[in-house]
């Protein structure tokens, strides 16, 4: 049984998270919540050394800055993070890696929990190895507050990885729409579009559980779904 805390505990992915392992069945069991202010009747605490001391993994919904901390006193405690958050630095990122290293566990930075999304990176790498030209369309909902997404920074960077360059990011913040990007790729003659949606919070709940079960297994950090996808 993995032992699941959750950090942010009382945001809208929070929410969904709780929710998801409160109903879980099998080998995830739901160790209670961390916000700023306790709720005991959810089972939410502000006190986070005591509930990382009765938790495997620590579910980190939060946002940065404060998702560092969190994140770092979880991989001090021997508990393995999932991290939901985005927009790390990279020094951020090293400190991170560092402590998972000197703990012997591993840590996941995970920019996006949708298994589609995450396919959609792996296709978009592969498409930019036969056309280098290429821009990335993100839209999410007006209250996001980082732009560009950490989902497409990771995006434009397996592409550049092949392609040998950025491509150019375009960010849309407005009502109604949840999390959807589009990559574009022109060649002579042709257009290929790679796009992929998700129109609810409970699209990303299979690759959050596939993200817990899989830290497990990991040593350092990994970043992004992938080491679930090679499963």
């Amino acid at each position: 049984m993995i032992r699941v805390a959750v950090a942010g505990a009382l945001g809208k992915m929070g929410h969904v998270a709780r929710a998801a392992l409160a109903s879980a069945q099998g080998a995830l069991e739901y160790a209670g919540g961390y916000a700023r202010v306790a709720v005991p009747y959810e089972r939410i605490t502000d006190d986070l050394g005591e509930l990382l001391s009765r938790a495997d993994v620590l579910l980190d919904l939060s946002t940065r800055p404060g998702s560092v901390d969190i994140s770092m006193q979880a991989a001090a405690q021997g508990v393995r993070p999932v991290i939901g958050a985005t927009g790390w630095a990279d020094d951020e990122r090293a400190a991170l890696a560092a402590t998972l290293a000197e703990r012997g566990i591993g840590g996941m930075l995970v920019p996006n929990f949708s298994i589609g999304a995450a396919l959609l990176m792996r296709l978009a790498e592969e498409a930019a190895k036969y056309l280098p030209s290429a821009e990335i369309v993100e839209m999410h909902h007006a209250g996001k507050k980082d732009a560009p997404s950490g989902t497409s920074l990771l995006t434009a960077e397996r592409i550049a990885r092949v392609a040998g360059k950025m491509p150019a990011i375009h960010s849309v913040r407005l009502p109604g729409l949840v999390a959807h990007q589009e990559v574009l790729f022109g060649g002579s003659g042709e257009l290929l579009t790679l796009r992929h949606d998700s129109f609810s919070r409970e699209s990303f709940v299979p690759g959050m559980f596939a993200a817990i079960k899989a830290v497990m297994h990991v040593r350092g950090l990994v970043v992004g779904l992938d080491a679930v996808l090679r499963e």
